[in-house]
């Protein structure tokens, strides 16, 4: 199959001031569009054809550096722009409240555990929330790297993640990455993460 650029479900400026349009609109309509071509370009002509994103993520030969950065820069994107929401006003579920407050003693705490795993990976990567046997990690990757890739080290699904290359914020923080991972709870959708989380469940 041949993957094309997810659409957004809001303007590129609807996050501000949290994340500005201009930072947006380079982001999805470049970058990703630039994730989504090369992706195509990686697995024509190949077996990896026929496969989703899932499964050409979880069956990935990890010496085969043009499928591994762009499979893994277009699913970590196409998640980052579901779990944002402009208004801030989707709710977390029950389930995924109980989960975070089982996994990390409180919400508070979860989001200091987050924020620290985002706010400390050493140049460009991911952090993420994943759900792995039933419970919730926190843990980050580098470059386009992501938990559904054997033998990354961060293991589980996926439910939330935060890019934390400089081309997602350098624009309106510069080198204040922390102020930048501050902002992003304001935009998280909780009811996609809450969605993720029961399917991953």
């Amino acid at each position: 199959m041949s993957f094309t650029l997810p659409q957004l479900d809001y303007a590129y400026d609807a996050l501000e001031p949290h994340i500005d349009s201009r930072t947006m609109e380079i982001h999805h309509s470049k970058h990703h569009q630039g994730y989504t071509n090369k992706l195509n370009a990686a697995i024509e002509g190949t077996d990896q054809e026929s496969k989703n994103i899932h499964q050409i993520l979880t069956d990935l030969d990890m010496n085969n550096m043009a499928l591994r950065n762009n499979a893994g820069g277009y699913f970590n994107h196409k998640l980052f722009w579901e779990i944002m929401n402009p208004n801030n006003k989707t709710e977390m579920s029950n389930d995924l409240s109980s989960a975070i407050d089982n996994s990390f003693g409180s919400f508070d705490n979860f989001c200091a555990s987050f924020s620290n795993a985002a706010a400390t990976r050493f140049g460009s990567g991911w952090a993420w929330l994943c759900v792995k046997d039933g419970k919730l990690e926190i843990c980050s990757t580098s470059n386009q790297d992501n938990p559904l890739m054997p033998s990354i080290g961060c293991g589980g699904t996926p439910i939330l993640g935060i890019d934390v290359w400089e081309h997602a914020y350098y624009l309106n923080y510069q080198n204040r990455r922390p102020d930048y991972v501050n902002a992003f709870f304001n935009v998280i959708n909780w009811g996609a993460v809450s969605e993720k989380f029961i399917q991953a469940s």
